[in-house]
C-alpha cells in the first residue's frame, strides 16, 4: 500500500485525509481506512493508557 492510499488524521484541524496532505508534525497515521483515521485521538489515548499501566507495574 502506498502512502497515497493510506489515511491520516490532521491534528490542527481534526480532518481526515487520504495521503500525506498535512505537514509531518501535524498528522497522525498512517491508518488503513478512513474510519480508523477518524479514531486517531481515541487510539492514541488508549495506547497512552496502556503504556501508563505498564509503567505502573
Amino acid at each position: 500500500m502506498s502512502a497515497d492510499d493510506e489515511w491520516y488524521y490532521t491534528i490542527s484541524t481534526g480532518e481526515v485525509t487520504k495521503g500525506k496532505v498535512a505537514d509531518a508534525f501535524d498528522r497522525m497515521g498512517p491508518y488503513p481506512d478512513e474510519a480508523t483515521a477518524k479514531r486517531a485521538l481515541e487510539i492514541a489515548a488508549q495506547r497512552n493508557a496502556a503504556a501508563d499501566a505498564q509503567d505502573e507495574d
